[in-house]
């Protein structure tokens, strides 16, 4: 979520930053929300204080009735208290009057507040659905660029292009030959676009999982966490999936329960509704989870082999920083899915993002892309992004200054480290060999108890 002292000074430059994305958002009902929201908040401040002194102008009332009163009690006894009885009377007759002018009055006040409220929740909750619609903004050192075709790749890295001295076959054909991937099966029981990992494919999936949990822990020093599998609909207007992609995301029918779609979700929350310090930052999470995602925005693509499917596996980093800290830990971000590829022996390339291809949440965000010699393609395995403050104010995680100045919000980072199932593409269609087999990458053997083949069975 942008901050809204921005959006109100600076409204021009925020409306060309967005279209820099190639979107819109709706900036001017934000402004003319926020203007009435501000009016109300002045009118019944103003109307509190005049309820306010009229209230104690009616306790004042009141203390002069009671002593009226008294006095007139002890003049029809016949006790001199130095005005006639008649005069008296009239002056109770005459403060009652205004007594009761002043609690109609004091009554009709508190029915415009009340009025007031009600329409300044009407506004602050329009304000906030506008607000949530807004995306972030684009860092200023992105490249402009309308879609993906401009996005910027870098020259390759990590091990050179796999060579074969046969036509490498993709991994649709290679994992049922092999019977570690049956499609058929998978559409049998859930349509298209599953699958089941047979035997040694569905270790060798466990076993990409468990080796990159203890890479990003002993190597980068990151906390593992385990969060749950599917959170309350808040936590996805957080991390920035909600409102934006509703249609794309799983959800129980009866109860607030939604199913992550990335550990992001979930990691973006963790801290949610917290005050941090500023000496415990950065904080360095990793998370396995399934993801769950509906891809009805990708409907046509990449519909043959696992490329892309309602259920995936995948190993999500994240960070907690300081505004500060966050490019800097954006470069160590993809520093670190990098060593991944790397250990893997992946041929892979940085891909920066044009403003066009940002996404919703991201200020700054680089894709890295592993060559797939069956399918003749890079296919992007990771995602690193600066979301800056954008999702730390959905959530309200703040941090604490050293200094002891006043709370900031952090900035978040988060980044796949790496996403399955096409590492599994990878690593299968880079290590085929001539007679069908494949060569489990070194790193992972102790994982698959020492096997460094798979072989038909």
């Amino acid at each position: 979520m942008l901050d809204i002292n921005l959006i109100r000074q600076k409204p021009e430059w925020v409306k060309a930053q967005i279209a820099r994305l190639n979107d819109t958002a709706p900036i001017d009902e934000i402004l003319a929300l926020d203007e009435r929201r501000r009016e109300i908040i002045q009118d019944v401040e103003e109307l509190r204080r005049q309820r306010n002194e009229a209230s104690k102008q009616i306790g004042r009332w009141l203390g002069a009735l009671k002593k009226l009163e008294n006095d007139i009690r002890a003049a029809e006894a016949g006790q001199d208290v130095g005005q006639p009885l008649d005069y008296l009377r009239s002056q109770l007759n005459s403060l009652q009057f205004n007594a009761d002018e002043a609690k109609e009055e004091t009554r009709q006040i508190g029915d415009r507040i009340g009025a007031l409220d009600e329409e300044l929740r009407s506004v602050e909750s329009k304000l906030r659905e506008h607000m949530l619609w807004v995306p972030n903004l684009p860092h200023e050192s992105v490249p402009d660029g309308p879609d993906d075709s401009l996005n910027i790749a870098y020259e390759p890295q990590g091990a050179p292009a796999p060579q074969f001295d046969f036509e490498p076959k993709p991994h649709w054909e290679l994992g049922p030959a092999l019977g570690i991937i049956d499609f058929e099966r998978g559409i049998k029981m859930s349509g298209s676009r599953f699958y089941v990992l047979m035997g040694v494919g569905a270790r060798l999936q466990r076993a990409l999982i468990q080796f990159m949990l203890d890479y990003h822990v002993r190597q980068h020093g990151h906390t593992e966490v385990y969060p749950p599998f599917m959170v309350m609909s808040e936590m996805f207007v957080g991390a920035g999936q909600l409102p934006k992609f509703r249609d794309n995301i799983y959800r129980d029918a009866e109860e607030d329960f939604m199913w992550l779609g990335t550990a992001e979700i979930a990691l973006t929350n963790l801290h949610r509704d917290e005050i941090l310090e500023e000496a415990d930052l950065p904080l360095n999470y990793v998370a396995y989870t399934p993801c769950f995602r509906r891809e009805k925005m990708s409907a046509g693509r990449d519909v043959r082999g696992i490329k892309r499917g309602h259920q995936f596996d995948k190993v999500e980093m994240y960070k907690f920083t300081t505004p500060e800290q966050s490019y800097a830990a954006l470069d160590q971000l993809v520093a670190e899915a990098s060593d991944i590829c790397e250990a893997l022996g992946l041929r892979y390339r940085r891909v920066e993002m044009v403003t066009g291809d940002l996404g919703f949440a991201a200020s700054k965000k680089y894709d890295l892309e592993c060559w797939a010699a069956g399918c003749g393609e890079w296919l992007e395995i990771s995602s690193c992004s600066n979301c800056e403050d954008f999702q730390a104010r959905r959530a309200n995680v703040r941090y604490r200054p050293a200094g002891g100045s006043k709370l900031q919000y952090a900035h978040t980072l988060n980044g796949s480290g790496l996403a399955l199932p096409r590492v599994m593409i990878a690593i299968i269609e880079n290590n085929q060999q001539a007679d069908g087999s494949i060569v489990i990458p070194p790193v992972l053997r102790p994982y698959m108890g020492g096997q460094e083949l798979i072989t038909a069975s």
